[in-house]
């Protein structure tokens, strides 16, 4: 599995690529901020849209793909530009896997990689959202997320129906005090 952190550039390139994943994604069920039925065109321009906060600094994405020109995932960090007093966190979005690709590792792996990547970055505190009850929140707890609370009624799921949503946080570690790299 390939994993990269495209620029602009590279991202325009895979907009199609990413569309088709965040359209399975959210025919799947996820709560990613859509409704179904997604449509095609509508997800290539949420992910062009997505280029100039790149270009920006703004955000970062990272991608994972087994095949040229089919992405099987993706993670992404939101950071707060434009607010100095908040330099130090980002937002973890849109961890998304196919679902062809589920259960074998894959969310996990870009789960760590953008927590690698925040922390190398200096980034000192991590948080996200996710619908409670969902498939993604067992994959925050096994992974060190701290649960901050539950928001009723926070956003709509796929179909429509108002769900909630539990806040996490995680202070990812250091480089040198990564599991292996203890001093």
């Amino acid at each position: 599995m390939n994993v990269e952190r495209p620029g602009a550039a590279r991202l325009l390139e895979m907009t199609g690529a990413l569309a088709d994943l965040l359209v399975d994604t959210v025919d799947g069920g996820a709560s990613v901020g859509f409704l179904a039925p997604l449509d095609h065109a509508a997800a290539v321009a949420w992910w062009t849209e997505r280029c100039a906060a790149v270009a920006s600094g703004r955000l970062t994405v990272w991608t994972a793909s087994e095949e040229p020109g089919r992405v099987l995932g993706t993670v992404s960090l939101a950071l707060p530009a434009d607010k100095p007093n908040s330099a130090h966190r980002a937002e973890l979005v849109k961890l998304m896997v196919h679902r062809s690709a589920r259960g074998k590792g894959l969310g996990r792996r870009l789960l760590a990689v953008a927590e690698e990547a925040a922390a190398a970055e200096g980034i000192t505190l991590l948080h996200l959202d996710t619908e409670t009850g969902s498939p993604a929140e067992h994959l925050y707890r096994t992974s060190g997320w701290t649960e901050v609370g539950a928001i009723p009624d926070y956003a709509a799921d796929p179909a429509g129906v108002l769900r909630p949503t539990t806040i996490y946080y995680k202070r990812p570690a250091p480089p040198g005090l990564r599991e292996g790299n203890a001093p």
